[in-house]
């Protein structure tokens, strides 16, 4: 049997650490050539990019803000002239904060808000053009259980995690015309520095959140993530899979 992403070319925002880290590892793994955005540690992405290319991949990086719509612009042209296109968009990257709603601050919330969403239209619309003129494509938006049920997370990573559900569901009826597939994973707490951010109580009270008793691995997200974006997962648009750990509610 061929690999899941045998001779596809992903992008995938947020790359150097925990699920961004694990998606590049796995979609490499599975055949694909794999660019991807950071935001400050060159250790790191070079780190990433040694994973990719000992996997027989070909792997890009670049310095650059989700929210940098001028460079995500010339990102994505250079892409597209170097490899001939991008048949997948994994939107990873986001901030959270610790915060309780009565005492966030203009700051916090314009910070959470701006780069989780913002990014979504910087990122994905001059891929998404791209892959309207290609007639085929993937577009993975990682999305939060926390935007679906009432967990004790932070007002403003929520509604920047619902916001996405809707641009999913939203885009995929227009993506859908042009062959492109658009779909969502809306993930529990992973062991990762974002949630190693969360208040300690918070993380304490997960064992009564999951019936699986512990925060995911970033490579269990990533194996099913890899599936939702190949050729086999032909059937699916518009959908947002959960995979928390099996919360309870």
């Amino acid at each position: 049997m061929s690999l899941l992403l045998e001779g596809k070319r992903a992008f995938i925002t947020g790359g150097t650490r925990g699920i961004g880290a694990a998606l590049c590892q796995v979609f490499a793994r599975e055949g694909a050539d794999v660019a991807f955005n950071y935001n400050s540690r060159d250790d790191l992405a070079q780190e990433v990019m040694g994973v990719i290319e000992a996997l027989g991949r070909r792997a890009r990086s670049f310095k650059i803000s989700v929210t940098d719509r001028f460079g995500l612009k010339h990102l994505t042209r250079e892409l597209v002239q170097d490899w001939g296109g991008l048949d997948i968009l994994v939107n990873n990257a986001a901030i959270n904060r610790g915060d309780n709603f009565a005492t966030t601050t203009d700051r916090a919330w314009d910070e959470v808000i701006g780069t989780n969403v913002g990014s979504l239209f910087a990122v994905t619309k001059p891929i998404y053009k791209q892959m309207i003129r290609q007639r085929v494509g993937s577009i993975l938006n990682i999305t939060s259980i926390g935007a679906i049920r009432a967990l004790p997370t932070a007002v403003h990573y929520a509604t920047s995690k619902a916001a996405m559900i809707g641009f999913t569901k939203c885009l995929s009826r227009e993506a859908g015309t042009f062959g492109i597939k658009v779909n969502a994973i809306a993930a529990g707490i992973f062991d990762t520095d974002l949630a190693q951010a969360l208040p300690e109580r918070w993380l304490q009270m997960h064992d009564f959140w999951t019936s699986s008793g512990r925060l995911g691995r970033p490579e269990e997200l990533a194996e099913f993530a890899a599936f939702m974006v190949s050729d086999r997962n032909s059937f699916m648009n518009g959908e947002v899979v959960i995979v928390d750990g099996g919360t309870v509610t």
